[in-house]
């Protein structure tokens, strides 16, 4: 019993490990692009590290299987490419305020879940993709700039991703942070506080922030948690996680936490073997999980001040090699339908453009231009007749192609 109760908790502790050090430069990057300040983004990598232990905690002991809660690693990379909003850091936690609230009514309301449903998964993904391109671009340009630093971490990570794929981006995220504290002249152990915004609400905002993070976060993370649980044998209680999460995203809101929601990458790691022999004992390794957030929650404002002693762009190179992974994949479930090519590879281009029109940023009409255009490609013909893949609770039996194409 020993055994396997260490077993739990060595797992649940490699699982937070990883999927904090895999995407929390993202997180941040993601949270300064919309306006935060160090502070407040320090504040906002806090509240999510909070609020989805807590949310670990109460479902996995009160469903007793594996729930893993992350953040919505996808949703903080769409914040780095949209950028600034109408109304600034104010608007953007208007926004997150949203977000959970659409979660949680995707949880209950049937025709809401049906809507999302509805969504192409090509066009999805493409959105996605679009979203990520950007950042991923963003360490092949620094190499101009720094380039032993950034080849040295270009190269750990291929080299990782090839032979300990689990471990290529903490240990990018390592050694970038080594150089940080070389380039810092040391490292002193920095407390952070949370940073409370009064919201406000702003109609770009909601439709060009809160909109695409909620379809970002339900298609990328919320879904492809669902099937690799649904792999492993368990039945995912859809309502109360979506009201768990939702509910942790509203909490967390107004200290800047943008989205929190099922794991999906890491989610494999408490729900396998590696946790426990017995499936019904495999939600104790979820739990470790949680404590080991709140523990690293204590980091937040040492990593941040780090970040900011650091070279400029260092990090959001590095949260471009965590998220070339996700940009593959994505890429290959947008272009999968021939059918769907055309309308996917404008999704994919519109997003990655950054443009804002009115005040709306590039997602929202990637979407937009996505639909009508498949819309009058699907008008009549064969085409038409086929049938159509989306990307909601319906496909969770199975998980998608070409894997989970989430973050953490």
């Amino acid at each position: 019993m020993e055994r396997h109760l260490a077993q739990a908790a060595a797992t649940g502790v490699v699982t937070a490990l990883v999927g904090f050090g895999s995407s929390f430069a993202v997180v941040l990057a993601g949270l300064s692009a919309v306006g935060a300040t160090s502070t407040e983004a320090a504040s906002g990598l806090m509240a999510l590290c909070v609020t989805q232990a807590l949310a670990m905690l109460y479902l996995s002991w009160r469903h007793r299987i594996p729930l893993t809660i992350a953040w919505s690693t996808p949703g903080a990379a769409l914040l780095a490419t949209q950028g600034y909003v109408d109304g600034g850091w104010p608007a953007a936690v208007g926004a997150f305020l949203v977000t959970g609230t659409l979660i949680m009514a995707i949880g209950v309301i049937a025709p809401l879940a049906r809507l999302v449903a509805a969504i192409p998964a090509a066009l999805a993904q493409a959105m996605l993709a679009g979203i990520l391109l950007p950042l991923c671009l963003a360490p092949f340009l620094a190499l101009g700039d720094s380039p032993w630093l950034m080849g040295c971490l270009i190269v750990t990570w291929v080299l990782l991703e090839r032979f300990a794929r689990r471990w290529a981006t903490p240990a990018t995220f390592a050694l970038a942070l080594g150089a940080m504290v070389v380039i810092a002249g040391g490292v002193d152990l920095v407390p952070v506080t949370f940073a409370l915004t009064a919201p406000t609400l702003t109609w770009q905002a909601v439709i060009g922030l809160a909109v695409p993070l909620t379809i970002v976060t339900m298609a990328s993370q919320n879904v492809p948690g669902v099937a690799v649980l649904s792999a492993h044998g368990y039945t995912v209680p859809w309502r109360s996680a979506m009201l768990a999460t939702g509910l942790g995203t509203l909490i967390g809101a107004p200290a800047g936490g943008h989205a929190i929601n099922l794991a999906a990458i890491t989610a494999a790691l408490p729900a396998s073997e590696q946790a426990h022999p017995d499936p019904r004992r495999r939600w104790v390794a979820t739990v470790f999980a949680g404590v080991a957030y709140l523990v690293l929650a204590t980091s937040v404002g040492t990593l941040t001040a780090l970040i900011d002693a650091g070279p400029d762009g260092l990090i959001g190179a590095v949260a471009g090699l965590a998220l070339l992974g996700t940009l593959a994949n994505a890429v290959a479930g947008a272009m999968a339908a021939t059918e769907d090519r055309i309308p996917a590879a404008l999704t994919l281009l519109i997003a990655a453009s950054g443009i804002a029109i009115v005040g709306i940023g590039s997602a929202f009409w990637a979407l937009l231009v996505g639909l009508t255009v498949r819309w009058l490609w699907r008008t009549g013909g064969e085409a038409a007749t086929r049938p159509r893949r989306g990307i909601g609770p319906t496909q969770e039996k199975a998980p998608p192609r070409g894997g989970a194409g989430g973050g953490a």
